[in-house]
């Protein structure tokens, strides 16, 4: 399952740190992203139906510097929830960097050295892994899945990120005109040096220049440079190639991230086209979304076994929890417009989101501790009928659940 590139892959990791961090940073700022944000796991992966006493085994498959891994254990850490982070990566280089990071927070995590390839036949289980921007680097990304699955504990799930091949528009230009430039069999700071110059010449025709969905060739350092430019396996997935690949491995997906991206009615408000749309399945529709909004660089989901997909949680059950992520409740509510939408921009693409007169007055109650039910009763004190509130706060949960902002908590 490995080859001669992937030794070169090796190599760029262990020269090239990716992505690049400072560990003096952890005391400035938590770097917060998708998959493996606590709350969308509890969510998207386990329906909110997972207790919150229920110790969390996590992996980080191939978790690089860090990233994931520092933000999911800090999240364990901060909410007292019981469990263990485990950090898997080659680098010996990388490893450094996470571990470094690890101990300026103070957090307990544990870390190995090795290939994810190498996780069949190891005896450790877990709940969750984590696997982003792996996969579409291993010689048969469908062997790295099985090696996945084979330490996936009964009833776990997983955060995965794959490559995108609108979003990343001219990437693949430049490094078919690197590999003339700078093969792969030539040192590696030689390869960075003439992608820096090819970088400070590129004609302004070039697509690279036009694309500003992602930044590692600008402000990535030589890392980032390396890893976008210089990579000598990089392979995309549109929507269908990555459903295929993940239900050929006999996965389910539960969430594209975010949901509403993968709407292609945001984009299509035509009565006409709505109705075609009605007809498509929901990989369809997502694989539609992808082409015409044409900015997807990546592709985020969380994935459980197909045998054991749990039916989606309930915002109607009185003992349900909302919970905001990250931005809190109440400063959702004060960017509701005077139109009565919510405004998000999906990387350049602008989306009004309409939400009901209530959502306000519905927002402003949601702490991550109160039920549903005690946000009704609250506004029925208030005079707002039952039926008002049913109907305002299952269009306020469709919609905000589907940009990722409100989400229903684990169970205590």
């Amino acid at each position: 399952m490995t080859d001669a590139t992937d030794t070169v892959l090796a190599d760029q990791y262990e020269a090239h740190p990716y992505p690049a961090r400072d560990p003096r940073d952890e005391a400035k700022r938590l770097i917060i992203g998708s998959p493996s944000h606590l709350a969308e796991i509890d969510h998207w992966v386990f329906q909110a139906a997972r207790p919150r006493t229920a110790p969390l085994r996590a992996l980080f498959a191939g978790g690089g510097t860090g990233d994931g891994t520092i933000m999911l254990a800090q999240h364990l850490a901060r909410d007292a929830r019981p469990g263990h982070v485990t950090h898997l990566d080659r680098s010996a280089a990388a490893q450094s960097i996470a571990r470094a990071r690890a101990q300026a927070r103070n957090l307990d995590i544990t870390f190995r050295q090795g290939s994810l390839l190498d996780l069949p036949g190891t005896p450790d289980r877990y709940d969750y892994i984590d696997c982003c921007g792996v996969l579409h680097h291993l010689p048969d990304p469908a062997a790295g899945l099985q090696a996945l699955l084979s330490v996936l504990a009964p009833g776990g799930g997983m955060g995965l990120m794959l490559y995108a091949p609108h979003g990343r528009t001219g990437v693949y230009m430049l490094q078919d005109a690197l590999r003339r430039l700078a093969p792969p069999d030539q040192p590696a700071a030689l390869r960075l040096d003439t992608a820096r110059r090819v970088m400070r010449h590129l004609p302004e025709t070039a697509w690279l220049r036009r694309n500003t969905y992602f930044g590692d060739h600008i402000d990535g350092g030589d890392a980032g440079l390396f890893d976008l430019l210089l990579n000598p396996r990089d392979r995309a997935y549109d929507v269908s190639a990555l459903a295929a690949l993940l239900h050929d491995a006999g996965l389910a997906i539960t969430c594209f991230m975010e949901p509403m991206r993968y709407d292609p009615t945001l984009m299509l408000p035509d009565p006409k086209l709505r109705a075609r749309l009605a007809t498509l399945d929901p990989i369809e529709r997502a694989a539609l979304a992808e082409d015409l909004a044409g900015n997807m660089s990546t592709h985020v989901v969380y994935v459980v076994r197909a045998a054991e997909q749990r039916a989606a949680p309930d915002p109607m059950d009185p003992a349900a929890i909302p919970i905001a992520r990250e931005m809190p409740a109440l400063e959702i509510a004060r960017n509701i417009r005077p139109d009565g939408t919510l405004p998000f921009v999906f990387d350049g693409l602008r989306v009004p989101v309409a939400v009901p007169p209530l959502a306000s007055a519905i927002l402003r109650l949601i702490d991550g501790t109160r039920t549903v039910g005690a946000i009704a009763a609250d506004l029925a004190a208030r005079g707002t009928t039952p039926e008002t509130f049913d109907k305002s706060w299952r269009q306020t949960y469709d919609a905000l659940s589907a940009t990722n902002r409100i989400l229903l908590a684990a169970p205590v």
